[in-house]
C-alpha cells in the first residue's frame, strides 16, 4: 500500500486515477480547487481506502505551501507523486494570442508543476524512496500551429522530468514521464472556453482515449517492480498517427 498525493484530482485523469489507485488499495491524497468536488470524491472513494483532500491551485505557490505543511504527521510520507494538474487555454496563432491564457498555462503547466515537487521532493530524498510520475502530452513531441504556448509548456514537462531523474536517480526516486494523445475529457471544454460544441468536434469520428486508460498506464508505471522504471510512455488513441493527425471515419 503506497501513499499517493494526486494534482487535478477533481476531473478527467486525475479523477480516473485516484478512483483506480484507490481501488487497489493505497492511500490517496486528491487535491483540486473545488472544494464541493473534492468532498464528493472523497466519500465516494473512502469505502475503498482512506482517502485525504487537500484544495488548493496549484499556481499559487502560498496555497501549494500552505495545504501540503497542514498534511498530519501520518500523511506527510509520501510514496507516489503525480503531477496531473495542467490546462489548455485557447487555440489562437501567437499574435493573437491572450496573454491571460499563456499565464494560466505556464503557471498550471509549469510552475505549479514545480511548486509541489519542491514541497513533496526533500521527503522522498531523506527516504531514499518515491515515484513522480509528471503528465506531459504528445504536443511536447510535435508543435502545432495556433498551440504554441500550450505545446511549450508541454515540452518543458519533459524536460523538467528529464532532469528530475538526472538529480533523484540517486536517491531510489523514479521519474515517470506520460504524454497521453487525444483523451476526452474536459480537455478541450476548458481550451474553448465552454464551448461544448467546438469541443465535440475534437472527438469526432473516432475512438479517443478516455481517461481510464491513461489511468491504466499510471497504475501500470507505479505498480512495476522496484528494479523497474517506465522512464518515459506515449500513448495514442488507434487513430491518431502523430499529434496533428487524426484519421476519421
Amino acid at each position: 500500500m503506497k501513499t499517493i498525493l494526486i494534482t487535478g484530482a477533481t476531473s478527467g485523469i486525475g479523477k480516473s486515477t485516484a478512483e483506480l489507485l484507490a481501488r487497489q488499495g493505497n492511500r490517496i491524497i486528491i487535491c483540486g480547487r473545488r472544494s464541493e468536488v473534492l468532498d464528493s470524491i472523497k466519500t465516494e472513494l473512502s469505502q475503498f481506502t482512506e482517502i485525504f483532500s487537500l484544495k488548493f491551485d496549484v499556481r499559487n505557490l502560498e496555497e501549494v505551501e500552505t495545504a501540503i505543511n497542514s498534511l498530519p504527521a501520518e500523511w506527510k510520507e509520501i510514496d507516489v507523486l503525480i503531477n496531473n494538474a495542467g490546462n489548455a487555454h485557447g487555440l489562437d496563432p501567437i499574435s493573437a494570442g491572450k496573454t491571460e491564457d499563456w499565464d494560466a498555462m505556464i503557471d498550471g503547466n509549469v510552475k505549479g508543476l514545480l511548486y509541489v515537487s519542491k514541497m513533496i521532493v526533500p521527503g522522498m530524498k531523506e527516504r531514499n524512496s518515491g515515484h513522480i510520475v509528471n503528465i506531459s502530452s504528445v504536443a511536447a513531441r510535435q508543435t502545432y500551429a495556433n498551440g504554441v504556448v500550450y505545446c511549450a509548456t508541454k515540452k518543458a514537462v519533459d524536460v523538467i522530468s528529464e532532469g528530475m531523474r538526472l538529480e533523484l536517480t540517486e536517491f531510489g526516486i523514479k521519474i515517470t514521464n506520460i504524454q497521453p494523445g487525444a483523451v476526452e475529457t474536459d480537455f478541450s471544454v476548458v481550451r474553448f472556453k465552454g464551448d461544448n460544441e467546438r469541443a465535440a468536434t475534437v472527438y469526432a469520428g473516432y475512438e479517443p482515449l478516455k481517461a481510464e486508460d491513461i489511468a491504466d498506464s499510471i497504475a501500470y508505471c507505479i505498480n512495476a517492480p522496484k528494479h523497474v522504471c517506465i522512464s518515459d510512455m506515449t500513448i495514442y488513441p488507434a487513430a491518431q498517427a502523430e499529434p496533428r493527425t487524426i484519421y476519421r471515419k
